[in-house]
C-alpha cells in the first residue's frame, strides 16, 4: 500500500513541477496579475497552482499561474514543497531526504 502511494505522488509531483516548468517557459513575459480586488501573494499562487495541477485542474493551474511572475510561481512552489517534505517527513518518522527521495521513486541515499 505505501508503494502505491508513492508511486501516485511521484508521479503528482512530476506532473506538477512539468507544468509548472512549461508554463514558466511559454512565452517569457511574466503573467498579468488581476486587476480587480486584493492582489495575490505568492504563496496562495503557489498554493492554488499546486493544488489545481494536482486535480489536473488546467485552468485553475493556469488561472493561478497569471497571478504571480513565473519566478514568484517557482519559488512558492518550492516552498510549498520543502514544507510537504518536512510534514510528511515528521508524520512518518523519517528524514526529509527519505521523504523526498520516496516521492520521486529514488533509491535510498
Amino acid at each position: 500500500m505505501n508503494d502505491r502511494r508513492a508511486i501516485d505522488s511521484r508521479g503528482q509531483v512530476i506532473r506538477v513541477f512539468g507544468r509548472l516548468r512549461k508554463r514558466i517557459g511559454e512565452d517569457g513575459r511574466p503573467p498579468v496579475a488581476p486587476l480587480t480586488g486584493r492582489g495575490r501573494n505568492l504563496f496562495e499562487a503557489a498554493a492554488t497552482y499546486v493544488a489545481a495541477c494536482a486535480e489536473d485542474d488546467h485552468e485553475g493551474s493556469a488561472e493561478a499561474a497569471r497571478w504571480v511572475s513565473p519566478e514568484a510561481l517557482c519559488f512558492g512552489v518550492n516552498e510549498l514543497a520543502c514544507r510537504a517534505v518536512i510534514a510528511l517527513a515528521r508524520e512518518r518518522d523519517q528524514t526529509p531526504q527519505h521523504v523526498a527521495r520516496t516521492l520521486l521513486g529514488l533509491p535510498a541515499a
